[in-house]
């Protein structure tokens, strides 16, 4: 019976548990040599010997020329040697790299085995790469605090602040520039307190009166051409005048002889009283009543002082009511206007002969 092959099996190791303490210790010390790390670039003398000439595979008698060729040979052998000890740095990065993550990897697995659940806090909103360490909050989703940046300039916004605009992060300036509402008197952006205006926006400073460059108080403002004016200024630069005072119309007004009127001001240009029954005669542009627009055409009865409207008599400078055209002592009615006259007043003929013949 031939002898079999027995194989000795190692003694089995008992498989240690890393400790939640093991592993961070563990996790430091690899942070620390990756902070720490250096390039270790190995420094290259200068050298102002042109490049080695490869040797050629000719028979040479002369014996100094076989010891250079075999002296180059064994410098590109030394040159080999320091490559394969000095591996590409963005190798090492990279090692180191996937060794954090295989530890991040295995402490929370040991952590999840002791009991201690852990949850991941997410994929960045920006990259898509899990969040292992600090992070921000914001707009409904989570990111490193890195890739947290304002939309336009690309500067962290995480710890300055940011403002929002259709789900998309922005830092103070570039928002205030792209979307802050302008000033329609400065063009500037507006920050805080804001006034709507003529379908417009103002800084509450830059809203005044565009004649007298006062604010606007509790009485508002008015508004010509585009332009927001006092309502004292706005009286006084665009309102119709009063044509009896000359003063600006605000309210109520009444237009009559060619002008406009506050109510109080349209009277008599002669006795200056209101006109009772609402009619008035117009000369010269000046409203009068019935009695002074008589007397100013010299149509007053020279006997009892009323208008004449009617028919007339015409005598001594004067004009009668034909009922009034009177005998000046008998006080008889003179017949077809046949009369004497005796210190501008007239007589009948018999009067007349009696008194003065």
């Amino acid at each position: 019976m031939g002898a079999s092959a027995v194989r000795v099996l190692p003694t089995p190791v008992e498989a240690e548990v890393m400790s939640p303490t093991t592993a961070t210790r563990e996790l430091d010390s690899i942070m620390n040599e990756l902070l720490s790390f250096d390039l270790g670039l190995p420094e290259q003398a200068p050298t102002s010997n042109p490049p080695p000439i490869a040797c050629k595979l000719i028979k040479d008698r002369n014996p100094a020329a076989t010891t250079q060729c075999d002296s180059e040979k064994q410098a590109g052998e030394n040159a080999e040697a320091n490559k394969s000890q000095h591996p590409p740095l963005s190798g090492k990065i990279s090692k180191s790299v996937d060794a954090i993550d295989d530890l991040l990897g295995s402490l929370s697995s040991d952590m999840e085995k002791m009991g201690v659940h852990t949850a991941g806090k997410g994929h960045c909103a920006s990259c898509g790469k899990i969040i292992a360490g600090k992070m921000i909050t914001a707009l409904g989703q989570v990111w490193h605090p890195e890739h947290f940046v304002c939309t336009e300039c690309r500067a962290e916004v995480g710890t300055c602040g940011f403002f929002e605009r259709d789900g998309k992060p922005y830092c103070e300036t570039d928002y205030q520039n792209l979307f802050a509402p302008r000033c329609s008197y400065c063009k500037g952006s507006i920050i805080q307190n804001i006034l709507t205006a003529m379908d417009q926006t103002w800084h509450p400073e830059h809203f005044f009166c565009s004649h007298c460059g006062d604010l606007f108080g509790p009485e508002g403002f008015m508004e010509k051409d585009g332009k927001p004016y006092c309502p004292r200024d706005f009286y006084c630069l665009f309102a119709p005048k009063c044509s009896g005072c000359g003063e600006p119309v605000k309210e109520n007004y009444l237009s009559a002889a060619n002008g406009t009127w506050h109510p109080d001001c349209f009277v008599c240009a002669d006795c200056l009283k209101p006109f009772k029954d609402g009619c008035f005669l117009e000369m010269d542009g000046r409203p009068l009543c019935s009695q002074h627009y008589h007397s100013r055409q010299g149509t007053l009865c020279g006997t009892c002082g009323e208008p004449i409207t009617g028919r007339c008599i015409a005598a001594l400078d004067r004009k009668f009511h034909p009922e009034h055209f009177l005998c000046a002592f008998c006080l008889r009615k003179l017949s077809q206007g046949v009369f004497k006259e005796q210190g501008g007043k007239p007589y009948c003929s018999v009067c007349h002969t009696k008194l003065f013949q």
